[in-house]
């Protein structure tokens, strides 16, 4: 009962929504670099950190395969419609890299990933209902059925898909251009944040005064 209260407050659904779209961009950047082919850090090969990284790079096409696989989770979970298949993605590629960073020692990364291996846990326990008939094979149950996100928020991380991957390209970028590009994808993240919030804003209040 306690679930079916936070799974329907309007609140925690904008907040999941939205903690959606940061798990999902926080992969875009290392996922564009590995999958261009480029190293993903220049620390020296003397330290057991730029000797792991760099062992990974000369693999080849396994260190495309994970910027692949980084990016694939990412879009996934800014579509809203199939976040939990990004959220199973990334908790199976932020496992092995929350493990990396507590087992080579970095310095304060493995807070980072350690907060947001908290968040993806989260995501999964707002969709756990879905995951429930896995877990109850050949018993019936009763499934609850939640509203899935509004077009608008689809629609939303479609917009934040294209910007912030084309804001996480790698490679060199005529200086000029590259500023002004990024000023606009940066001035269309801002404003699809404030149009699609301010929608949201004016259906619950609509919604409101018909209840009054």
């Amino acid at each position: 009962m306690t679930f079916q209260k936070l799974r329907t407050n309007r609140w925690n659904h904008w907040i999941i929504i939205h903690v959606r779209y940061l798990v999902g961009f926080a992969f875009f950047p290392s996922g564009l670099t590995k999958l261009a082919g480029n190293r993903f850090t220049s620390i020296s090969t003397d330290t057991p950190i730029g000797y792991f990284f760099e062992a990974m790079y000369r693999t080849g096409f396994y260190w495309n395969f994970l910027g692949l696989c980084q990016i694939t989770a990412g879009i996934l979970l800014m579509t809203q419609r199939y976040a939990l298949l990004g959220a199973l993605m990334f908790l199976a590629i932020l496992s092995n890299i929350w493990i990396i960073t507590i087992s080579l020692s970095f310095t304060g990364t493995w807070v980072i990933t350690s907060l947001m291996m908290v968040a993806v846990i989260t995501l999964l326990v707002w969709d756990y209902y879905k995951l429930a008939p896995i877990f109850s094979y050949n018993r019936s149950m009763t499934i609850p059925s939640y509203p899935d996100p509004d077009r608008m928020w689809i629609n939303a991380g479609i917009i934040y898909t294209a910007c912030l991957m084309g804001l996480s390209l790698p490679g060199p970028v005529h200086k000029d251009w590259g500023q002004w590009i990024s000023r606009i994808l940066v001035l269309a993240v801002f404003l699809t944040f404030l149009v699609s919030n301010y929608k949201m804003y004016k259906k619950r209040s609509l919604l409101l005064k018909n209840q009054v």
